[in-house]
């Protein structure tokens, strides 16, 4: 006889954040503007990825360049919400973010507030991305899959340890083409210069009250955009400009 379940973490419980206004309003609009057009690239995620609707007005919140380099010519929808960690983007997919759309790629940026704000642990936080992206592959079965590993920071060396623990599970799991409709990329060398990380590539550091790197500049994000370049233009099959 089989034992009883072990509980899901936190990190994999569907959660939402209905009660901050701003998180509700983005949800309903993001439902809406999921229904008003095209829509062939999904990218999910939290503050790094919505961060590319920022525009200013200062130049290290001025990500319009980026957007319109790597993404405005392909009928994206970004599903980024600041502040999320897994249980949130698992609650907005299951609450209609996704539903009747089939677009040819998603991206999957998730797991930085995990291990920040929420506190989760690695193991934790490891099994709320594969729930998101289990979720994805059941809501859009013929979507190809990118899935990121969690970006490096200087957010302490219990942060960064978890970090290196989460991504090397998720490439021990869907590393080397283990499930066809997922590929994994690593891509915390790209952030890294002389063996240490190179926060001319974070904004956080860069404000007027400055913080520890974790969101990418907008010369951080079009590093992180050319880097994930090459599998991107594969699974969408283009070759944009």
């Amino acid at each position: 006889m089989q034992g009883p379940l072990k509980p899901q973490p936190p990190a994999a419980i569907p959660t939402d954040r209905l009660d901050i206004p701003e998180w509700r309003a983005r949800h309903e609009a993001k439902l809406l503007e999921a229904r008003s057009r095209p829509v062939d690239l999904v990218l999910l995620g939290d503050s790094i990825t919505e961060q590319y609707e920022c525009s200013g007005p200062e130049p290290f919140l001025d990500f319009s360049g980026v957007w319109q380099r790597f993404y405005a010519g392909r009928h994206v929808l970004n599903l980024g919400f600041g502040g999320d960690g897994t249980s949130h983007l698992l609650w907005r997919i299951m609450h209609g973010e996704i539903d009747g759309l089939a677009p040819r790629a998603a991206v999957i940026l998730i797991g930085a507030n995990n291990i920040g704000w929420l506190n989760w642990s690695a193991a934790d936080s490891v099994a709320g991305i594969i729930a998101v992206v289990t979720e994805v592959q059941r809501r859009l079965p013929a979507t190809k899959i990118l899935l990121v590993g969690v970006l490096p920071g200087d957010r302490g060396a219990p942060v960064a340890q978890a970090t290196a623990e989460i991504n090397a599970a998720l490439a021990a799991r869907y590393g080397d083409g283990a499930l066809p409709s997922v590929t994994f990329r690593d891509v915390s060398a790209f952030f890294i210069k002389d063996g240490v990380l190179d926060l001319s590539l974070f904004r956080d550091p860069q404000q007027t009250t400055p913080e520890p790197a974790l969101h990418p500049s907008p010369k951080g994000q079009a590093r992180l955009a050319a880097a994930l370049e090459p599998t991107l233009s594969a699974l969408l099959d283009d070759h944009p400009g």
